[in-house]
């Protein structure tokens, strides 16, 4: 059993959670985490505060700059163009964020393929008011919050494209530790002064989960499991009648991400741009997040009618459409300074050991034999 440093900054949400342990003798840590992220009001994502930007807790690869939309526009007027340029083109963004990048999108659709920006019907999905007012707020700067439909479950029929951008890996996960070759999963308890770890009996859906992949995480590992990322996927698949699933997320294939070497998982707590491992502290005012096994995500796409086209880096996605041309010498010294900031902020997209390792995954149905510029040359 182990203890951790537990923080009561957020009263009401740590009352709530104790509360739930006590009447049920002890909670997985998939609800805990939900509850932290998630709890209507209290959680971290329910909250009136933005957690995305430089002064917030983490950043994402449209806050640092405008050209990772426009390259995100690039890659979606070819997957019009494939579906034959239907009207309405969905783009459907499930869990928007700030709205940064429905803004840049939609920005970079008006100034340079204004027949794609008639055509595009686009729909944020959206759970949290807190957010969706930050993002209409957002969008209504730049006069583009009428170009917008807020839902909070995945519309159907969808045409187009689902995109998703840091989306999977702030699902709750389920926690699971292996001993004596035994897959164990970890609940929560709590003792009156502080919250504790317990290993119990997995889940059946925690031993499929495995059983599919044919391995187990290192022996004495933790390791997360993340279930929620599966359903969403299914759910996806179904929506989408003909297009696209473009996933843009952390994470790895299966026997990377449950390695003997990667002893302690990867879940993470993020407060103002420091990660830590201390899970208890601060509940619901850090961010907890872990990362994505893109080898279950892509066969439960696969399983539920989707054809994979290409898995690859965000740094090779983003070069492959173009991103070096925005490096181009400015015409002249006036624009030294905005050069200057371009250069820091794609070299920050490209760079391997940062947002250039996110992984993107793009699937596709009902759409045969097509090429992406944004996969050339990778599998």
């Amino acid at each position: 059993m182990t203890e951790f440093e537990s923080v009561t900054e957020n009263a009401a949400l740590n009352a709530a959670i104790i509360a739930r342990i006590q009447a049920n003798y002890g909670i997985s840590f998939r609800d805990f985490m939900a509850m932290a992220l998630y709890h209507p009001g209290l959680g971290y994502y329910s909250g009136v505060r933005d957690p995305i930007g430089r002064d917030a807790d983490y950043v994402t690869s449209p806050e640092l700059s405008p050209i990772f939309g426009a390259m995100l526009g690039r890659q979606l007027r070819e997957m019009w163009q494939l579906l034959s340029s239907p009207t309405p083109f969905d783009i459907v963004e499930v869990g928007a964020g700030s709205g940064v990048l429905a803004r840049d999108i939609l920005s970079w659709c008006q100034r340079t393929a204004p027949d794609l920006a008639a055509a595009t019907r686009y729909t944020i999905i959206e759970p949290h008011e807190p957010a969706v007012t930050h993002q209409r707020e957002r969008l209504a700067a730049d006069g583009l919050a009428d170009r917008v439909t807020w839902a909070t479950e995945l519309p159907a029929p969808i045409t187009g494209v689902i995109l998703s951008n840091e989306l999977l890996d702030a699902m709750p996960v389920h926690r699971v530790v292996v001993e004596n070759g035994t897959l164990h999963e970890t609940y929560v308890t709590y003792d009156d002064s502080q919250f504790q770890q317990e290993l119990r009996d997995p889940s059946p859906d925690l031993t499929a989960y495995f059983e599919r992949l044919g391995l187990l995480p290192g022996e004495g590992n933790r390791a997360e499991v993340n279930l929620a990322a599966l359903d969403w996927v299914r759910a996806a698949a179904t929506s989408l009648t003909r297009g696209f699933l473009l996933t843009i997320d952390y994470g790895y294939d299966a026997l990377d991400l449950y390695a003997s070497w990667r002893t302690d998982g990867t879940l993470l707590a993020f407060y103002r741009q420091n990660a830590s491992g201390d899970l208890y502290a601060r509940i619901g005012r850090q961010d907890l997040t872990s990362h994505v096994d893109f080898t279950s995500i892509r066969r439960t796409g696969e399983d539920a009618g989707l054809q994979t086209l290409g898995l690859t880096s965000q740094s090779e996605f983003l070069a492959n459409l173009g991103i070096a041309e925005a490096l181009a010498a400015p015409p002249d010294a006036t624009s030294l300074e905005e050069y200057a900031a371009r250069r820091r902020a794609i070299t920050e997209l490209l760079d391997p050991g940062g947002l250039g390792r996110i992984r993107v995954l793009v699937q596709a149905k009902d759409v045969i034999d097509v090429t992406l510029t944004g996969l050339r040359d990778t599998t």
